[in-house]
């Protein structure tokens, strides 16, 4: 997933999906082999290796961290004044300090979070430290502590680059579909099928992140896709669609000169 107009930039936002027959750490390798940059992700250890060689750049998701105290939060009926509870009004308060700095220039995140979200963090993990000595080795509180703890240079990686976001919310955003879906999947198709899937994600996950509408999208690359110059494939992308069909719509609200 790419979409950097949080941090002021106007490149086109877009969705990649690949499939893979299993959770093994060798397709996320596979997948990214050539790739240089930031990766944003949860923590699962099937991307591990891929940060070793120090060209991807690991960022966590505190969405996710977020969401261990949110469930024993719930289970503890949303009493206030619990350890889940404060918990949660701490995180809380990075997540106002993002909402003020969206949609501004990566330098000037990058500013304010130093200037505001360091501090919300340093004293977030001096209470973690102690809380953690206050509970059971293996209770909830302390496995979700124990998140944010072990992972916590790629939970605060976003401090010092405003290109990155303190969560990763638009990726499982575009996965929501896929999870609606799934279960319907478990006995249908094939690997095939699932590659197959991956293109047709894509496309269309790509199409609703620039504005336009999915089934119109790919009717309108069907109807022209045929007889359309391979060399000129570019044409056919998503935003590219969604400018053209941006400038058509303006040039028709344009008034008349007199």
């Amino acid at each position: 997933m790419r979409d950097d107009r949080p941090s002021g930039d106007k490149a086109a936002p877009a969705v990649w999906f690949q499939y893979s027959a299993d959770r093994k750490g060798e397709h996320p390798a596979r997948h990214l082999l050539h790739y240089r940059g930031v990766l944003q992700t949860d923590a699962y250890s099937g991307y591990n290796g891929i940060y070793k060689d120090g060209r991807i750049l690991e960022a966590g998701c505190w969405s996710h961290a977020r969401r261990k105290l949110w469930d024993i939060h719930v289970k503890q009926k949303r009493q206030p004044g619990t350890l889940a509870h404060e918990g949660l009004v701490r995180i809380g308060e990075l997540f106002k300090i993002e909402a003020e700095v969206n949609g501004r220039s990566a330098l000037r995140r990058r500013r304010m979070r130093q200037t505001r979200s360091a501090p919300v963090l340093k004293e977030l993990k001096s209470w973690m430290s102690e809380t953690l000595t206050q509970v059971s080795a293996k209770s909830p509180m302390a496995l979700a502590i124990g998140y944010s703890l072990s992972n916590w240079t790629a939970l605060t990686n976003f401090v010092g680059d405003g290109r990155i976001d303190a969560h990763n919310n638009t990726a499982e955003r575009a996965l929501r579909g896929v999870a609606i879906g799934r279960k319907n999947y478990l006995h249908v198709g094939s690997d095939a099928g699932g590659h197959t899937a991956a293109v047709m994600y894509t496309l269309l996950g790509t199409a609703k992140l620039n504005g336009i509408n999915p089934q119109r999208y790919l009717r309108h690359v069907l109807e022209r896709i045929a007889e359309h110059p391979s060399n000129r494939i570019d044409e056919l992308l998503p935003w590219v669609v969604a400018a053209q069909w941006a400038d058509e719509a303006s040039a028709k609200d344009m008034p008349l000169a007199a």
